[in-house]
């Protein structure tokens, strides 16, 4: 994890954001889309690290990420995400209430 935010820590925020051992590139173009994911293949091979293809999405026009639905044209909360809390049990726990609210207020 370290690793991978210091090995692209110069790119990162600029055309990629780095979570765990998930890279996402982002990009406005398929040029530019070859051209970041080239930089991000090279670096990665330079330190002997590869990617496992079969887990790779290329050329996506929207994706989830970290629970939100990442798009050309916008970024929103997985519905999949609000469909479960809509369909979860009224807490009548105050502990429950409380890890209601704190879940709510993350989306």
């Amino acid at each position: 994890m370290d690793l991978m935010n210091h090995m692209l820590m110069l790119y990162s925020d600029s055309f990629l954001i780095i979570l765990n051992d998930d890279i996402l590139v982002y990009f406005e173009n398929r040029e530019q889309h070859e051209q970041h994911m080239r930089i991000v293949l090279h670096i990665l091979r330079d330190q002997r690290l590869y990617v496992k293809f079969t887990k790779c999405e290329f050329w996506l026009e929207s994706t989830v990420f970290l629970g939100h639905v990442v798009s050309n044209d916008d970024i929103m909360v997985d519905p999949m995400k609000i469909e479960a809390v809509h369909s979860w049990v009224r807490p009548t726990i105050p502990i429950k209430v409380h890890s209601f609210i704190r879940l709510a207020g993350n989306l």
